[in-house]
């Protein structure tokens, strides 16, 4: 295990204690902070305790704290000395009850004074949630005024002295706790020579590193693990905790003491942590249904066999969670469906969904033509604080948030703003989006679909729009084209390629209906048309001229795909056979004979 090393903001203000007389530490002010009690014995605390230890270190006696709602407390570090607390409040004027003293904004201000001017041995006096002296930092009211005016006064007259065996100058430092340095007066802080501002970061991998191993010393199993064992577990915990707090760490740790997850599982209770799911639904997927899917998808989504290969491929990997066990957390799978229109694409995504949860609308769908406008990233994340929608947060985060186990299809992705597109680098990459309030939301469980039309027109010479490809070309051809295509469009007209490369070998280009694929679709959707007709009680046959003569309209024009096809089942069955059956009262029990379609005229006879 490498050395432990003080957090830099520690060191920060260990360097700075004998120059500046006031401090400001503001960010990550409420996490616990990793901290060496002893050689070698990493352990966390509040940043309250580590700034008291910190200064004791430094040789203040006595660190005084003060809140809104205690009041004036002296903090106790780990070598403070016992029984000198009270003793140090009533030496800044202080009436302490039960070792602690009562006090507001007014007495906070003459005290701050005392504080500055105490003779002795140096002290310091940590005002923590600062944040909340001042309703408006840029609007104080009297009291305010004069705090903060008191303060930037003895920021320039507080003057250092000799103290300790070795003479060192020393301050009585005053240290503001703050959520973020805006939470105090601009004239106090900017231009300052005399408060420095300390920020307080998350914790990196270094720190997270140190602290892995006493949080997993009490996980199950972690006392009879291999030494092998216990570096992997803590590899898996560090990476997996990647962007959280060192608070959340420990409650993983904790979560995984209650739910007894064991050590060699440890990745699991970080999951559980994240997104709130006990079980890991993938794990709970019936695999014979899975093993025999190709034909069930083949069925609904017609002539893309490769395609349907291909996501089926994404779906076990998800299942199986090979490749999953790395840094970031990314998402189960990601695929890029790309083609002409009415192929299958978004019923593909559809199909997916039914075959993982039974019901093909419990995924997630997002219309990117809506979100072509430059801040419609808003309505994806939310809005941010202090604009309208702020409290009802983002369409997309709200929804992982509810159902982290998902498909999620992004519709016709090439539509969205260039803006938009950034979002999902952050998603592709960690799995995680910081929504407009500062909430993470994770995608580790989601399985991530993009469909787009991209490389089926391109821009000729003239900056017109031309067709890339024809349904007569071959799908190889085809295939070369539109990834060419899409690959010009991501590094050029966007100037995103790091998108596409996040996405890497997964975008699958979609073949043109053929003949022989449109065959099977318009028979199957005019099966479906009468059977819904049967299923009122009410028979229909078709001739075989006027069916063969449906058949040949179909296939006039494939370029629109599946779409085209029900377009003009629609035009040329559905809605005058629907005009025929109320005209002629059609009810059940009733039998009829289709044709005149080969002239272009519909007719039913009853029989």
């Amino acid at each position: 295990m490498s050395a432990y090393v003080k957090p830099r903001w520690m060191r920060d203000l260990l360097r700075f204690l004998p120059l500046k007389s006031q401090f400001v530490l503001s960010g990550n002010i409420r996490d616990l902070q990793a901290c060496e009690v002893a050689p070698g014995v990493v352990t966390a605390q509040p940043l309250m305790a580590s700034l008291c230890d910190c200064l004791q270190e430094a040789g203040y006696v006595q660190t005084v704290a003060w809140d809104p709602i205690s009041g004036f407390t002296v903090a106790q570090g780990r070598s403070a000395q016992v029984g000198q607390g009270e003793e140090t409040l009533r030496r800044i004027g202080l009436t302490p009850v039960d070792g602690a003293a009562s006090g507001g904004i007014d007495i906070l201000t003459t005290t701050l004074e005392r504080v500055a001017n105490l003779a002795g041995e140096p002290i310091a006096l940590v005002i923590d949630f600062a944040s909340r002296l001042a309703v408006r930092a840029e609007t104080l009211n009297a009291a305010e005024h004069n705090l903060f005016t008191r303060a930037l006064v003895l920021a320039h007259t507080a003057k250092p002295r000799p103290a300790g065996e070795q003479r060192r100058p020393f301050f009585n430092t005053v240290l503001w706790i703050v959520d973020k340095e805006g939470d105090l007066p601009d004239w106090l802080l900017i231009d300052n020579p005399r408060i420095r501002h300390i920020p307080v970061s998350r914790p990196d991998s270094a720190a997270r590193r140190a602290l892995s191993g006493a949080l997993l010393r009490g996980v199950p199993g972690a006392q009879q693990a291999a030494p092998d064992a216990l570096d992997q577990a803590s590899d898996s915990f560090v990476d997996g905790c990647e962007g959280l707090l060192l608070t959340d760490m420990n409650a993983i740790a904790t979560l995984a003491r209650v739910e007894n997850v064991p050590i060699e599982k440890i990745a699991d209770a970080v999951r559980r942590y994240k997104v709130g799911v006990t079980e890991d639904p993938w794990l709970q997927i019936d695999r014979e249904k899975i093993r025999n899917a190709e034909a069930f998808v083949r069925n609904r989504v017609k002539g893309q066999a490769h395609a349907v290969t291909h996501i089926l491929d994404l779906v076990k990997r998800a299942m199986t969670g090979v490749g999953s066990q790395r840094k970031g957390n990314r998402p189960r799978g990601v695929a890029f469906l790309a083609g002409p229109t009415g192929v299958g694409k978004t019923e593909l995504a559809k199909t997916i969904t039914s075959l993982l949860f039974g019901d093909e609308s419990a995924y997630i769908r997002f219309d990117m033509s809506e979100f072509s406008a430059e801040h419609a990233d808003q309505r994806l994340i939310g809005a941010p604080p202090g604009y309208v929608g702020y409290d009802v947060g983002g369409e997309l985060t709200n929804a992982i948030r509810e159902r982290p186990f998902s498909v999620v299809l992004f519709d016709e992705i090439e539509k969205a703003h260039p803006r938009i597109l950034d979002k999902f680098l952050q998603i592709l990459d960690d799995g995680v989006l910081t929504s407009g309030r500062g909430d993470r939301v994770y995608f580790s469980e989601a399985l991530i679909v993009f469909t787009s039309n991209l490389g089926i027109y391109r821009q000729d010479e003239t900056g017109g729009r031309v067709a890339n490809v024809a349904p007569g070309d071959a799908f190889e051809t085809i295939q070369v084209k539109v990834l060419e295509e899409i690959q010009r469009h991501f590094k050029l007209v966007l100037n995103r390629p790091e998108i596409l490369n996040r996405i890497g070998e997964n975008v699958i280009v979609f073949d043109f209906i053929r003949n022989d694929v449109a065959n099977e679709i318009s028979e199957q959707m005019v099966r479906t048309v009468l059977d819904d007709i049967a299923a009122q009680g009410i028979d229909i046959d078709v001739e075989d001229e006027s069916w063969s003569a449906l058949k040949l309209r179909c296939l006039q024009d494939l370029s629109n795909g599946g779409r085209g096809i029900r377009n003009q089942i629609e035009a040329h069955l559905i809605n005058p056979l629907a005009r025929e059956l109320f005209d002629q009262d059609a009810k059940a029990g009733d039998r009829f004979m289709l044709n005149g379609l080969a002239t272009g005229k519909l007719q039913l006879q009853k029989l």
